[in-house]
């Protein structure tokens, strides 16, 4: 179980680096043989879902911390949302966290993957009333932007990127209306 673990930690470090991520690349990274490499990983996609899984294990240890019981399932939804508001905000990202979309062919599986594994996190309930719907929908896209941003370095001019304080209070007051 450890080396799977450093072979995916391995992993997530080349595409953290921009470096491509193969099953050659990852096992020369990890110090292991290719054989040894596809002994825990027999073809890309697995090793690209466990990196996907590895860096959303990572999300959820900073998005937990941001809820009092630290289970998304026990939350209310303005809690979860005010938290991955705060964490999409605040959070230490690079480009390698889209692994999700590193392999083109190998996308709709990796998206749905990423989707399952924040979805405890983003939805909201069948039955919200729809200003609320809105609201926290709203908040939750300013949320998932400023991340993208974050992950994909776009340069924001100066005076935009000061703004980020002031987009988050008002992601916070979207969420607030709804209550």
């Amino acid at each position: 179980a450890s080396q799977r673990n450093d072979i995916v930690a391995s992993a997530v470090h080349l595409a953290r680096d921009g470096r491509v991520v193969s099953l050659d690349s990852a096992a020369r990274a990890a110090g292991v043989t290719k054989p040894g490499l596809m002994y825990h990983f027999s073809t890309k996609q697995d090793l690209l879902m466990a990196m996907v899984d590895f860096v959303i294990d990572g999300y959820e240890c900073d998005l937990k911390a941001r809820i009092p019981g630290a289970d998304p399932a026990r939350e209310s939804v303005e809690s979860r949302i005010h938290a991955y508001v705060s964490w999409a905000c605040e959070g230490d990202f690079s480009a390698g966290d889209l692994v999700m979309l590193t392999d083109p062919r190998l996308h709709e599986p990796l998206a749905d993957r990423w989707c399952e594994r924040m979805e405890p996190w983003v939805a909201i309930p069948d039955g919200i009333p729809a200003p609320k719907r809105t609201r926290l929908t709203a908040a939750r896209l300013i949320a998932d932007g400023i991340w993208f941003e974050t992950v994909t370095s776009q340069q924001l001019s100066e005076n935009d990127r000061g703004r980020h304080d002031d987009v988050r209070a008002f992601a916070h007051s979207l969420i607030e209306e709804s209550q």
